[in-house]
């Protein structure tokens, strides 16, 4: 059985106001990932298809608040203690103080996460 926690995860990811560590459990990444500040990444899905997210997400969220936007105009506000799966063609709104765990098909991921890196790069 393969198993992964926060701490030995071999993956870390920080910026302003979010930190994650990652790691891959035979082709599905577990993200741990803690937001002190209110995030809308929306401009970082440019360029996928309807600029949204292409890769589900199963997660947990453990304290704070998540959304999921959809292209027909719903939303999934998921909360402490409730789990929940996030279609593709998805975009997340994330608020300060909270904290989850994601589970996501890597190579869905590896793709997104490509996308999401160059975008950054370009907005410097």
């Amino acid at each position: 059985m393969a198993k992964i926690d926060k701490a030995n995860a071999s993956e870390t990811a920080e910026r302003e106001g979010f930190v994650a560590q990652y790691e891959d459990l035979e082709g599905y990444t577990v993200g741990f990932e803690t937001f002190s500040a209110d995030a809308d990444p929306a401009p970082l899905f440019a360029g996928l298809p309807d600029d949204r997210c292409q890769c589900p997400h199963w997660g947990y969220v453990i304290r704070g608040k998540v959304i999921y936007r959809y292209a027909d105009g719903s939303e999934d506000v998921i909360g402490p203690g409730e789990a929940y799966y996030a279609p593709p063609g998805h975009v997340p709104v994330f608020f300060a103080d909270t904290e989850l765990v994601e589970f996501s098909p890597t190579p869905e991921l590896e793709k997104t996460r490509a996308v999401i890196m160059k975008n950054r790069q370009q907005m410097g």
